[in-house]
């Protein structure tokens, strides 16, 4: 079971967006000496407490602190951009970090509509032109765009020897079967709706070889949240449904300190949602989380898991991916 992190960069309450910048740095370092496969990046705008705006520069800085770890985007927005400007941002990263630059894109407008205007200079919506730009994006990647194409005499610069592997970033079997169809890696966002099973099955079953990938490969998103006994775990996994909670209602972002929850009374309504977030983490100790990731994999066909953890304590945070990994390598099935 291959495993690895999606950050999306949080702000701990009591934090600077400088500190959260700094962390993310310092835990690539510790993912990469625990033997994590990649460390992805999201992109959101226009909160207060995700800092990860800008995944293509997060990606960069982290290549440039580690050594080995593959570095990506999960993924960038998409449809608020370029297909040759997003191919050559990424020519060019691949080309200073050889081997280790992955490129995940994503459906997501990126915030409110208003958010999303101010994203493409007012511009009008492009969601709808996701699937186009995805093709465009492969086509200027790896030179395959159609001969009859308007922009098939425009190579995407530098023209290095090896692209980024192109990922799609998904939550339903739309999104899985357009990246089969492609013939390019698939992402399944568990940690925002697991209610899609099988979309992952699909798009092994559906898939069809192209430059880009000769086989299939499939990645499952997940919150986790890891301590030695069930009931730090719990203890730990408050602040992320805290925050979960608050980011539903779109409200604050950065993750609550302990002393801020143990000051907040939930509503009925509120404990109904935090049940119903749980469906998307697993939480508890070494060996409880590794026979779920096990299960979730045979139900989901995946061949690895991309962790998250926005929990408030840094600390623990840091050992949770540690005793995660350890409990996988330690009990690997041969």
């Amino acid at each position: 079971m291959k495993l690895s992190i999606l950050d999306q960069a949080p702000i701990r309450r009591g934090a600077t967006p400088e500190e959260a910048l700094r962390e993310s740095v310092e835990l690539a370092q510790h993912a990469e000496k625990l033997g994590y496969e990649r460390y992805w990046f999201a992109e959101h705008h226009n909160t207060n407490g995700l800092v990860s705006v800008a995944p293509e520069i997060m990606a960069t800085r982290i290549a440039s602190a580690t050594n080995t770890i593959k570095v990506g985007t999960g993924g960038v927005l998409l449809p608020q951009y370029s297909p040759l400007k997003v191919a050559e941002t990424f020519h060019t990263l691949a080309g200073l970090f050889p081997g280790r630059v992955d490129l995940g894109v994503g459906r997501s407008p990126g915030g409110t509509e208003q958010t999303r205007s101010a994203l493409t200079d007012g511009a009008e919506s492009g969601m709808g032109e996701f699937p186009r730009k995805l093709a465009e994006l492969q086509g200027f990647l790896y030179n395959t765009l159609p001969r009859e194409h308007p922009y098939r005499s425009v190579k995407a610069s530098p023209r290095i020897k090896e692209a980024a592997p192109l990922w799609v970033l998904g939550l339903s079997e739309g999104s899985a079967k357009r990246a089969a169809d492609l013939g390019i890696g698939f992402v399944f966002g568990h940690f925002i709706s697991p209610a899609k099973p099988k979309a992952m099955p699909l798009y092994k079953e559906t898939f069809r070889p192209s430059k880009t990938r000769k086989t299939p490969y499939g990645i499952v998103c997940i919150f986790v949240v890891c301590a030695e006994t069930e009931e730090a775990a719990e203890a730990l996994a408050e602040s992320q449904d805290h925050w979960l909670l608050s980011v539903g209602k779109g409200r604050d972002t950065q993750i609550p300190s302990p002393e801020l929850i143990s000051k907040r009374e939930l509503t009925e309504t509120d404990k109904e949602a935090i049940r119903k977030n749980r469906k998307r983490c697993v939480i508890g100790t070494p060996e409880k989380v590794r026979i779920e990731l096990q299960r979730l994999q045979e139900v989901y066909q995946a061949d690895e898991f991309m962790l998250i953890t926005n929990i408030h304590d840094k600390e623990a945070k840091w050992r949770s991916y540690e005793l995660i990994k350890q409990e996988v390598d330690n009990n690997i099935i041969m």
